[in-house]
């Protein structure tokens, strides 16, 4: 059972027996400084969906797609700010899934925690698809399987260290991604200030943003359409939240990496998006390819695009990466709550959940069969996004529900916070009705519509095993804690 602060009495109460058996175990080391702290959120900002995604998007809903960046941005800050609260609310929190089943009750750590290990799943294939696609173009004619093998293989390897290496991997990953994109918007203010012509003839002008059928040419259909691939470029921002457990000084690291934030998206995907319609007008622009790298083709810079070629490479890298740090932390944190085979709740001399590691790394081979089955690269890449997308967006659902239950049982601690959501009131509310409709959007296309059709099916499964699962003693009993915790809140708040 998840130790957690109690609204009745303020201080930290445990179940004997999770107190017992966590004292004998070892604990996660807080060992990621400031600077992994800020790359990693960074990094899970900037996703592989930027990179890859970005072309469809922008053909989808035209320069709109710049407003679609935004709204989605200013709504997962909110999310951000919800979950960064109620981890400094309690230290004792190991991520976002440890909350959800103090808040909510066992069931929402085991939903949580296992969707959000499907997720990192799904996305890990996803970025499997797009470097074994990359590794291609960078040398034709490689087989697949040799990328798609080898990746899983390399992240084990960068991962089995300790939770430090991971930490100066991203931070270096992350650092890669950054230099890219400003690099891109150094090379498009250069092209547009200099008036820079294409072989087809359009001038690089901010113009060209709004001269070819105003900022919504596709109307309001496509600017929802918009949200669909857009969505999935987000995923990944909580990353700092499954990091909790293993960040120094998180009173002062999580506030400093969540605030930033709106700065990043500003600067990393508005900024990036501008440039490149403003350059490359948006009908030209190819959906079925990185438009980063068709930016740096077009001015002329061939050694650039080879090397753009490698930064959308290591970006998927990065995120797999982030993946498999997040999953292995997630079947560890479920294992240690009876959610998940004892095995996974291990960890080795260096601090790391070993078996959750290689567990989650297993499941990204599945990324060979849908490299060999699909129709095409894109298209295996808009199927797995698309389902990830979904996952996700439940994720940071249950964030905010648990907000809404800590805002409600646990007033006193948002009153005592010092780093409360803008909007604690009716945000929640805003955001989740966003959700609805970004499912909605979803269904309005045939090649993300399967993924409403897939997720069912998942949340279905994990509500069977949850139904076997809870009724071993050892969750029986957790249930039966968590009732009269909440039974002792409700009795104090009426007091």
């Amino acid at each position: 059972m998840s130790e957690r602060t109690t609204a009745a009495s303020g201080a930290t109460s445990t179940a004997p027996a999770a107190q017992n058996r966590r004292s004998e175990e070892p604990h996660l080391a807080r060992s990621l400084s400031r600077r992994h702290i800020q790359m990693l959120a960074i990094g899970g900002t900037i996703g592989t969906g930027l990179f890859m995604g970005a072309g469809k998007t922008i053909s989808l809903a035209g320069p709109s797609v710049i407003f679609v960046y935004m709204i989605i941005g200013f709504m997962l800050f909110f999310v951000m700010r919800a979950m960064g609260e109620i981890l400094l609310s309690n230290l004792n929190y190991k991520s976002f899934s440890d909350f959800a089943g103090d808040l909510l009750g066992p069931w929402a750590s085991f939903f949580t925690g296992w969707s959000y290990w499907a997720f990192w799943v799904v996305t890990g294939v996803a970025d499997i698809v797009a470097i074994s696609g990359y590794v291609n173009v960078l040398a034709p004619g490689t087989p697949l399987w040799i990328p798609a093998l080898l990746t899983p293989v390399v992240l084990i390897l960068l991962n089995l260290p300790s939770v430090k290496a991971f930490g100066e991997t991203e931070f270096w990953f992350a650092l890669v991604k950054v230099v890219a994109i400003l690099a891109l918007i150094v090379t498009g203010i250069v092209m547009i200030a200099t008036h820079f012509t294409s072989p087809s003839g359009a001038v690089a002008s901010l113009e060209n943003i709004w001269n070819d059928g105003g900022m919504f040419p596709h109307g309001v259909a496509g600017f929802v359409l918009g949200f669909q691939i857009a969505i999935f470029a987000f995923a990944g921002i909580e990353l700092v939240g499954t990091a909790a457990a293993e960040t120094k000084d998180p009173e002062e690291n999580l506030p400093r990496a969540i605030n930033t934030i709106p700065v990043r998206l500003l600067l990393f995907y508005v900024g990036a998006l501008v440039i490149i319609m403003a350059v490359n007008p948006w009908r030209t622009i190819d959906p079925g390819s990185s438009p980063f790298i068709g930016m740096f083709t077009l001015a002329g810079l061939g050694i650039a695009a080879i090397v753009i070629n490698l930064v959308v490479l290591t970006s998927a890298a990065s995120s797999a990466n982030s993946g498999i740090y997040s999953t292995s932390r997630m079947v560890y944190g479920l294992a240690q709550d009876g959610n998940a085979p004892k095995s996974f709740g291990k960890l080795s001399r260096h601090m790391v959940p070993r078996n959750a590691l290689l567990f989650s790394c297993i499941f990204l081979l599945a990324g060979l069969v849908l490299l060999y089955t699909g129709d095409s690269f894109m298209g295996a890449f808009t199927l797995v996004t698309s389902v990830a997308s979904v996952l996700t967006m439940f994720v940071w659902s249950i964030i905010m529900v648990s907000y809404i239950a800590f805002l409600r049982r646990r007033p006193q601690l948002h009153a005592a916070s010092k780093y409360k959501m803008p909007g604690a009131r009716v945000m929640p509310w805003v955001v989740l009705g966003f959700f609805g409709f970004m499912l909605w959007a979803l269904g309005q296309a045939e090649d993300t519509r399967l993924a409403l059709i897939v997720a069912p099916l998942w949340f279905l499964g994990l509500g069977a095993a949850w139904y076997v699962n809870r009724k071993a003693p050892l969750q029986q009993a957790r249930i039966e804690e968590w009732k009269a915790e909440a039974r002792a809140e409700k009795a104090a708040l009426v007091r």
